[in-house]
């Protein structure tokens, strides 16, 4: 048994008298389908490849093409480097854990997930902002893109994006380590995130909590009020030109990030604001499955499907490699 178990005193989780502090966490996450843990593992498998497999093609094809070297695919191959990260901070652990009778994490390898997750998740919110500014400014301001967004000022944003996706990491991760959790120790989930541990905390978790509540206002309401309002300044530019196929291109170098910037917000919004009552555990797992490893798999896909430039250096990258056999 972990650790964390407690006996008599889990019927009143503030009286730490009769309890034991939680050493190991026990996640409860398709524990209610023992005979569909070789399926899952498949399923979690492929999800897993494809991204790992996708996003690495958009790195090495924009590094690869030359016509690529410029600030929108500059931001995009971090993106994709992004996508990376994210989905490696938590899948590979529930791989092995579809192996194991009790999927257990321990304490620090807990708080270790949290941290590179809640990272990578606020750096991506700020990094769609940054791709938005982008976007704002190739189209609104044409003339004077190549000064606004000199290499200077993109790797400013770009490293401006991981510092705050860092600090806001690193504030949540020190503050749930303040936590007093004293069980019990089972975390309906396939991951480690704050809000989960707040509900194990038999300690008051009123800073955590308005902590929380701020950040999910600066890192995450603010990059995507900034990036709403870049569209409408982008759709006014877009309406006021003069011919339909000016039109047309302007919208077509956006339209990709437009529907990534959709499909991450649309399923971070469903995973962390709707209401808590009312879903089952396999509900629950299914919406974070989609927000943590379907999101990043179907990033590169977006790109790779609406936009030329990176299906033709796609199809370069592949004819290089078939030929670099026969070299």
């Amino acid at each position: 048994m972990a650790q964390g178990s407690v006996g008599t005193g889990a019927g009143t989780p503030f009286d730490m008298s009769n309890q034991t502090h939680v050493r190991e966490f026990i996640f409860l996450a398709f524990s209610n389908h023992p005979n569909l843990q070789g399926l899952f593992f498949l399923v979690f498998l492929t999800l897993y490849l494809t991204a790992v497999l996708g996003n690495t093609l958009i790195i090495l094809a924009i590094r690869a093409s030359p016509a690529l070297h410029t600030p929108m695919y500059f931001f995009l191959s971090h993106l994709s480097f992004l996508d990376l990260c994210y989905t490696s901070t938590t899948m590979p652990g529930t791989l092995v854990n579809f192996f194991r009778r009790e999927k257990t994490i321990s304490y620090e390898g807990c708080l270790t997930q949290i941290f590179f997750f809640v990272t990578c998740a606020g750096t991506e919110c700020v990094l769609l902002a940054a791709m938005a500014y982008d976007r704002c400014v190739a189209i609104c301001h044409p003339l004077q893109y190549p000064t606004l967004m000199r290499a200077r000022v993109c790797v400013g944003l770009v490293a401006g994006s991981w510092l705050c996706g860092l600090v806001n990491s690193a504030t949540h991760t020190a503050l749930t380590s303040t936590l007093t959790l004293c069980g019990p120790n089972h975390i309906s989930h396939f991951l480690c995130d704050v809000p989960l541990l707040l509900k194990l905390s038999c300690s008051d978790p009123t800073v955590n909590e308005s902590v929380l509540h701020a950040a999910s206002a600066t890192i995450g309401l603010s990059p995507c009020l900034f990036t709403a309002a870049s569209y409408l300044l982008i759709l006014s530019a877009i309406l006021k030109m003069p011919s339909a196929q000016g039109r047309s291109k302007a919208f077509s170098t956006c339209a990709s990030h437009l529907t990534v910037v959709v499909v991450f917000y649309g399923m971070a919004n469903f995973n962390y604001d709707r209401p808590r009552e009312g879903y089952s555990l396999d509900v629950d797992i299914l919406v974070s499955v989609l927000f943590c490893v379907v999101t990043p798999m179907l990033n590169p896909v977006i790109y790779s499907l609406r936009n030329k430039e990176v299906k033709g250096a796609l199809k370069k990258l592949a004819g290089e490699c078939a030929c670099a056999p026969w070299r």
